[in-house]
């Protein structure tokens, strides 16, 4: 849903909230479900929607246009889609982006901060499937009154499954590069097993972002709207005080690459999946003079990351 359409900056909101029931089930390409929207066209082709005259439907639904002929969507899953998006308002009922313009399909977690008509509908479908799902606002009518948020467009989405995409890597794979950091090193013992970061230096960190490829991974560039799945060690520059390790925590690490801070943004965009990176983030690209428990205002950051997968 990350990349659709710059109008759809607000639409991940709306999915990770929006925990709807579901009603409606298999039907035939070409007909509608209990919502009333009619989908044509094949599987593959961006659809056509048809809106029925009225109202916007206000109970969440899901209907499965095509059930596909490839592999089982289960939970857990992360699946590749294409995707297409209408405001359903009773008026215009407009296209608010498709994966068929931009010809990027869009990667979706099936998992619990879906809305369960969703979770439900993406189970119903295998691959080569097209399922269409209505999001109302009836789950959301205690949350908003509460927030005094105002109502959100009923939602229709058509998506069509792609594929699977793969499950992320244990550790960084591929050739050593021997770059490093000047006054940082970092060891590789091989395998599935954690780096070794040292940064205890006397020499004065950059006043810039220096990011140096360890690893060369072989997978695809990482791209700014994406999630990551990451290991990191996370030191500060000089003193070799370790504050954070996905590594000592025994799981990667998962998150919007947008919602952490500027040196990760920069510094990981661009880099392939399969690769170790070094990274030393100036304070102004890290937390600046703000003291953030275990670090001290005004820090360099030090981070080594293998980047395990984005989508």
């Amino acid at each position: 849903m990350r990349r659709v359409l710059a109008v759809l900056a607000a639409m991940p909101l709306i999915l990770f909230a929006a925990g709807c029931g579901s009603e409606g089930g298999a039907a035939g390409a070409g007909s509608g479900g209990s919502s009333g929207v009619k989908v044509t066209g094949n599987v593959g082709a961006k659809p056509t929607v048809a809106f029925p005259s009225g109202s916007p439907a206000t109970k969440s639904s899901y209907e499965v246009i095509q059930p596909g002929t490839g592999t089982q969507v289960k939970s857990g899953d992360k699946i590749i889609v294409n995707l297409t998006v209408y405001d359903w308002d009773g008026k215009t009922n407009a296209v608010q982006g498709s994966s068929y313009d931009t010809k990027a399909p869009e990667t979706i977690a099936v998992n619990g901060q879906l809305p369960q008509v969703l979770q439900e509908g993406f189970t119903k479908v295998k691959h080569g499937g097209r399922l269409l799902a209505v999001l109302a606002n009836d789950s959301l009518a205690q949350q908003q009154q509460q927030q005094t948020a105002p109502a959100e467009p009923t939602k229709v989405f058509v998506i069509d499954v792609v594929g699977t995409q793969p499950p992320a890597l244990k550790a960084a794979t591929g050739k050593e590069t021997g770059e490093s950091i000047k006054g940082v090193k970092v060891e590789n013992p091989g395998g599935e097993k954690a780096p070794t970061l040292t940064t205890k230096t006397g020499e004065k960190p950059s006043d810039k972002l220096v990011v140096k490829t360890v690893i060369q991974g072989t997978g695809a560039k990482v791209q700014p709207g994406q999630t990551l799945t990451v290991h990191y060690t996370g030191k500060i520059w000089g003193s070799d005080k370790q504050f954070d390790s996905s590594w000592e925590r025994g799981e990667p690490a998962e998150f919007p690459l947008g919602q952490v801070i500027q040196g990760w943004q920069q510094g990981l965009a661009g880099v392939p999946v399969g690769s170790r990176v070094v990274m030393s983030i100036p304070p102004g690209l890290g937390y600046g003079d703000q003291e953030q428990q275990k670090i001290p205002a005004n820090s360099t950051l030090v981070f080594v990351v293998d980047v395990l997968g984005a989508y």
